[in-house]
């Protein structure tokens, strides 16, 4: 949904960024691997301690070198096969440290088993919604769309946690049970979208 209502309005932001970043000769996939390092490690070391405001704050400015890598792709006219395959893989890694981390606390400091399954429900379900559309892909297929994709899953994540740390009751727990109940309707609306894709293919 965010992909579809709000690309324009961040590419006008980024894409400036983006033509700085080339004109000094650093490369997308530098920027790629900054941000998910950084994106980790904040994960893993601010959030299972309970640093949950200080920690979905660093994240949130370490994912957003996501939208600066495709800035900068896009200023050089072409991305590579490669930023593609390391872009992706990045985000899975990014996707498991932050819901891994969140979980973690869920169980131990937070106390609040339901936020620590549906983080893992949605941490999971996400990586299925990813390999779906990847997967078909593959085999000449489409399965674009859902109703929360990565983009929704990460700000639903880490404003759930930063609302707890700021001492809002369930925050974490009412906004990660809302993602997995989405993640698992873009998970069935990722298969019904192969489906048509299958049918639109002439048979040999």
């Amino acid at each position: 949904m965010l992909n579809l209502f709000a690309r324009g309005h961040v590419n006008r932001l980024t894409d400036p960024v983006g033509r700085r970043l080339v004109a000094l000769g650093v490369s997308p996939d530098t920027m790629t691997v900054l941000g998910t390092v950084g994106a980790v490690v904040c994960s893993l070391v601010f959030l299972p301690g309970g640093g949950l405001v200080i920690g979905s704050v660093l994240v949130t400015l370490f994912v957003l070198t996501d939208l600066i890598d495709g800035a900068m792709a896009r200023a050089r006219g072409h991305g590579t096969p490669f930023g593609a395959v390391l872009d992706s893989t990045c985000d899975r890694m990014v996707d498991g440290a932050v819901f891994g981390a969140l979980a973690w606390w869920a169980l131990t400091g937070g106390n609040e088993p339901v936020a620590a399954a549906a983080a893992l429900v949605a941490l999971v379900g996400g990586q299925i919604v990813s390999y779906v559309k990847a997967r078909a892909e593959s085999v000449g297929l489409t399965a674009e769309g859902g109703l929360v994709e990565r983009a929704e899953r990460l700000l639903l994540g880490l404003l759930g946690a930063f609302l707890a740390g700021v001492g809002v009751p369930y925050a974490l727990s009412v906004a990660l049970v809302v993602l997995a109940v989405g993640t698992v309707v873009t998970l069935g609306q990722r298969i019904l979208a192969v489906r048509r894709s299958a049918r639109e293919v002439p048979r040999a």
